[in-house]
């Protein structure tokens, strides 16, 4: 209501101005004249200062969105060197998130010998570049791990195809599948690697321009950085 009452003064104070300004016989032989024209002016001059309103609104929003994105930015690389230091005080320790190793255990089952070879196919398709044929091998071992009722695995599969397609710039399809990570940590009350989805789904919306939303993924992804 404010922006709008704004406008229309706006456009009763520029429109006041201009037959202020016309002399009497202008402004006569401006009454005589066709109304259409007439009538086209004022439109004209409203979409013009709507225009120019608008305009500064959205850039006066997207400077304020950016300035906050380098905010967390800059909170997310604190955060980073504060665990690399607390790292380096222990080169030879071995941990990770729960889960987030695929395991050397012996494998009895078939279905979860093959689940296990598609993941680290995945991996390596990834790291050699070949998104395409890593989200192959991750989609078949979603469809396993679902059939085995493995959610660790299945977390691990939705991350890789997340990965997969963000790698093809498929942004939108990408933020699905790092979802299911969330929701799966949900469902089974284990939140692993939930960290890393957070900080995907805000990286998927950085690219897509959306920065008001990836800002709140960004702050997830900060507190939980620096709890974990």
């Amino acid at each position: 209501m404010g922006q709008m009452y704004l406008r229309s003064s706006a456009v009763a104070l520029l429109t006041n101005a201009f037959v202020m300004a016309a002399p009497s016989e202008a402004l006569a032989q401006t009454c005589e004249a066709d109304s259409n024209s007439f009538m086209t002016m004022p439109v004209l001059l409203f979409v013009a200062v709507v225009g120019a309103t608008v305009g500064g609104l959205l850039a006066r929003q997207r400077k304020g969105e950016l300035k906050r994105l380098n905010e967390q930015l800059r909170q997310i690389n604190a955060a980073l060197r504060r665990q690399a230091k607390i790292e380096s005080y222990a080169p030879t320790l071995s941990y990770a998130p729960v889960g987030s190793r695929i395991s050397d255990e012996v494998i009895i089952d078939s279905r979860k010998q093959e689940l296990i070879s598609r993941l680290k196919s995945g991996k390596n398709y990834l790291r050699n570049q070949d998104p395409q044929k890593a989200f192959d091998e991750f989609k078949a071992a979603l469809t396993l791990a679902q059939d085995l009722n493995d959610p660790i695995e299945e977390k691990k599969a939705a991350r890789g195809l997340g990965a997969s397609l963000q790698r093809q710039g498929q942004y939108l399809d990408a933020i699905q599948y790092h979802m299911m990570v969330l929701a799966i940590s949900k469902r089974e009350g284990e939140e692993s690697g939930n960290t890393e989805a957070y900080g995907a789904i805000a990286d998927c919306y950085t690219e897509l321009g959306d920065l008001e939303q990836a800002g709140k993924f960004y702050d997830q992804y900060i507190a939980r950085l620096e709890t974990d």
